[in-house]
């Protein structure tokens, strides 16, 4: 389960821990998408013990699908620093990232069949 708020965010008004947290950037190495959808690629019992607790908590949450906004508002981090993050595991194969494909900009159906199936499980 994701740790607490304040286990990954001990003072939220802070401008410190999240620059801390991305070393310092405030952009991801590629363009992510806040409605990008982020799925873990992890074993279950994986050995956790070498990466961050934002990872952690990225990679248990993303067990399920989730857009990279909802990772941001379950875990109570700025987005621009969930996009770093996630844009890091990514590069190194702990989350799988789903891009949405705009068509003559126009959305994915397939993205918004998803968005509409989550909805109806509300």
């Amino acid at each position: 389960m994701p740790q607490s708020q304040s286990q990954l965010n001990p003072d939220p008004a802070s401008p410190v821990r999240p620059y801390a947290v991305t070393g310092g950037r405030t952009a991801p190495r590629v363009k992510l998408a806040m409605e990008a959808l982020v799925s873990s690629a992890t074993a279950e019992n994986r050995e956790f013990s070498h990466i961050t607790p934002e990872y952690q908590a990225i990679s248990q949450l993303c067990r399920q699908v989730r857009s990279v906004a909802e990772v941001s508002a379950l875990l109570r981090i700025p987005l621009g620093v969930v996009r770093v993050l996630i844009a890091d595991m990514a590069a190194e194969g702990l989350v799988r990232v789903h891009q949405p494909q705009l068509d003559a900009g126009r959305p994915d159906v397939n993205l918004l069949e998803r968005v509409l199936s989550g909805l109806r499980r509300l």
